[in-house]
């Protein structure tokens, strides 16, 4: 027991390492607000794939040491879950991180890659949709195309809505064990939580109408176009 608590605490300190933070410090960003836009527009897309690359990492190291150490499936996919609200609740950051898409991402590939590889189809969709509009940005370079995220998404932000929902209806179609599915169902309560309460206190703040203001984060993950 003792030793599956210790797993779990360390699996929610990985996802909680605030390296988003440090690279961002390194490169003299602002480090505040979304430090994955901050990353991207600030240092390069090198930099911010290596940001996004690192917080799949975090969901997906804890679930490889489970299954390295041979820890029962449902500590497995525990410790999955801590390394995503370390993500999204970071004690090192005042319990205000990202918002644990990515971790989410590297948790279920780590455990179960057929069914995240049909459930990502969405998601993908909406990122190249974004891609296409960087790329017919006129009258700049390639760099900045890239850097500007060419804007607001719809359609990407929906599609990980989508592929985050299709995700425990995919594992339990492919008869994916009980415990995957069950974490699955559990990964989109927290992540659409996590949309839900991000920024909330502006929308109190600016008095904004809360019940379109919480549609538009639960679908759009913002509070209004």
């Amino acid at each position: 027991m003792l030793v599956n608590i210790t797993i779990i605490l360390v699996s929610y300190l990985v996802g909680a390492f605030p390296h988003l933070y440090f690279l961002c410090k390194l490169h003299r960003i602002n480090t505040t607000g979304d430090l994955h836009i901050h990353l991207w527009q600030g240092a390069g897309p090198f930099w911010g794939l290596s940001g996004v690359l690192i917080d799949i990492l975090k969901g997906a190291v804890p679930i490889w040491l489970g299954k390295v150490l041979g820890l029962d499936l449902s500590i497995i996919v525990t410790c999955g879950l801590a390394a995503v609200v370390g993500q999204m609740w970071p004690v090192f950051y005042k319990f205000d991180g990202e918002k644990g898409n990515t971790s989410g991402l590297g948790m279920a590939l780590a455990l179960v890659y057929q069914p995240t590889l049909v459930a990502a189809i969405p998601a993908i969709c909406g990122l190249l949709s974004k891609l296409v509009r960087a790329l017919n940005i006129k009258n700049q370079s390639m760099r900045n195309r890239f850097t500007s995220g060419a804007g607001q998404s719809d359609a990407l932000p929906v599609g990980v809505f989508l592929s985050f929902l299709i995700l425990p209806i995919a594992s339990y179609w492919m008869g994916k064990p009980v415990e995957v599915t069950l974490g699955f169902i559990i990964l989109f309560v927290l992540l659409m939580i996590r949309r839900l309460t991000q920024g909330l206190t502006e929308d109190i703040k600016h008095r904004r109408d809360l019940k379109t203001a919480l549609l538009f984060r639960l679908i759009y993950d913002r509070s209004q176009h």
